[in-house]
């Protein structure tokens, strides 16, 4: 099949949640077909194509993004809100569709998997489907339907069996996602979304991983909108006292706080970890310094706090070395799951702007603590900061401004006590109050916030500067300490 011009998928990238590149002059420079389903038995033809988005700003570069696109020879009104744009094979019409919202042709994934469960592989032209040993099998009448809200990647369920999650921005080598993810289902983790299998192919002799299928969680909350809930609960009746109103989130930050520590404990048992010395320390120290010192130079609000930060980071270039293991690498809410059986922590694949050898560098646990201490930092400023209505007098948003305040310093402290504990760990001393931590790990802990700050400052200025003030408190706070 002739493959779709540069100009109709650069129309149709620009339209989706998960083009990284929206913003930036950038061009389809290279389309490559990795595989071709042909249409059969009802079915729709699906084409895998490999695609090249070259920048053309300051930054340049290029990226790889994988488009599975389904093909019909008449238009499907059912799905016209994934209409991509017609090509002609053999001189007819060929309509495409973005297959992740086509059912017809997702039966195709679902029928490698199904096929890949008795020897735990196979194929269907290039692709080849895992499947991991002992899962359930797949009913073949499964009826997939695209899920919302998610912006790098995409995912369609499967009923409320599976899901599965198709990588949009590829790299070669091993995903970061299904590494991690087969590691703790075959360590038996109760943490996660069990994966059931994955995807990949060979390109010009390197492993391109495409998919993923895990466990469908039926029950499950997203962690964020869990949390900016509680918020909201808290602020409608801010005469009460956090911890007496529905609205606490402290239980909740401790079960999540157990959950990464046991996480935590089964990603070092399964890959490799130790310590490491001075010299790791000093360039962790060094990596932070500069990294706050561009930051200055755009934000003026950052020099009252760049003395004391210093003082801090020369602190953990002190240290005589660091814990190091296979993080999660991007935690916080978001990448969180209440269910009705507890905490389930996802997306493993750590920063997407990063190659996979990157992220899967050994790095300290108190990374993941430090992001899930921004996020709760976030649920509560975005809820007080949007609460404002005209009949509001000053005490009445002062009065939300402290209690917002009190949610996010007790979420994070139940989160920190409880995490230390599950963690066992002897040499990690934790005061009476369970809340703050001392030594090597405080430091470390203050460090990793303040960095995320930091990042968050720059990300805040140049994307939505009234919101700049929620990570400059937090600076002001490690500062103070």
């Amino acid at each position: 099949m002739t493959a779709p011009d540069a100009a109709l998928l650069e129309s149709y990238l620009v339209r989706t949640r998960w083009f990284g590149g929206k913003g930036r002059p950038f061009e389809v420079d290279d389309v490559r077909t990795i595989a071709e389903v042909p249409a059969q038995h009802g079915r729709p033809s699906l084409t895998v194509y490999l695609i090249t988005v070259a920048y053309g700003d300051e930054d340049a570069g290029s990226e790889l993004y994988q488009v599975p696109l389904s093909g019909y020879p008449d238009i499907e009104e059912r799905i016209s809100h994934a209409y991509v744009g017609a090509i002609e094979a053999d001189g007819d019409p060929v309509h495409l569709y973005d297959a992740i919202h086509d059912r017809e042709a997702m039966r195709i994934w679902l029928d490698g998997f199904i096929s890949a469960e008795s020897a735990g592989t196979a194929q269907i032209d290039r692709l080849r489907f895992h499947r991991m040993p002992g899962g359930d099998p797949l009913d073949d009448t499964l009826v997939s339907s695209p899920m919302t809200g998610e912006q790098s990647n995409s995912s369609a369920r499967f009923d409320d069996t599976a899901i599965m999650k198709l990588f949009r921005k590829v790299s070669p080598g091993i995903n970061p996602d299904i590494e991690i993810h087969e590691a703790l289902t075959r360590g038996g983790s109760e943490y996660i979304a069990q994966l059931y299998g994955w995807v990949e192919i060979e390109v010009d002799g390197q492993l391109l991983q495409t998919a993923m299928l895990q466990e469908f969680l039926a029950t499950a909350t997203d962690g964020f909108e869990l949390a900016i809930a509680s918020v909201r609960t808290l602020l409608a009746d801010p005469e009460q006292r956090v911890e007496d109103s529905g609205g606490d989130f402290a239980g909740e930050a401790a079960r999540l706080g157990e959950a990464l520590a046991q996480v935590h404990a089964l990603m070092r048992d399964r890959f490799p970890a130790g310590t490491r010395g001075g010299d790791t320390a000093a360039d962790l120290a060094r990596a932070m310094r500069g990294r706050l010192d561009e930051a200055r130079r755009s934000v003026p609000g950052l020099e009252a706090h760049v003395p004391q930060l210093h003082r801090l980071y020369d602190a953990v270039a002190a240290l005589d070395g660091l814990e190091v293991q296979r993080v999660h690498g991007d935690l916080h809410l978001g990448q969180t799951l209440r269910t009705s059986h507890g905490w389930r922590i996802v997306d493993f694949e750590g920063e997407p702007g990063r190659p996979f050898a990157l992220r899967s560098l050994p790095d300290s646990p108190w990374r993941d603590v430090a992001g899930m201490l921004r996020s709760f930092d976030y649920a509560a400023a975005m809820i007080e900061m949007s609460w404002a209505t005209d009949a509001d007098t000053d005490d009445g948003q002062a009065l939300r401004a402290e209690r917002a305040r009190e949610w996010s310093a007790r979420a994070r402290e139940h989160f920190v006590a409880a995490y230390v504990a599950a963690a066992a760990s002897d040499d990690v001393p934790v005061d009476d109050a369970g809340a703050e931590l001392t030594g090597a790990h405080g430091v470390l802990l203050d460090a990793y916030v303040a960095d995320k700050a930091v990042y968050e400052v720059m990300y805040e200025i140049r994307n939505r500067p009234t919101w700049v003030s929620i990570p400059l408190e937090a600076l002001e706070r490690v500062a103070g300490s």
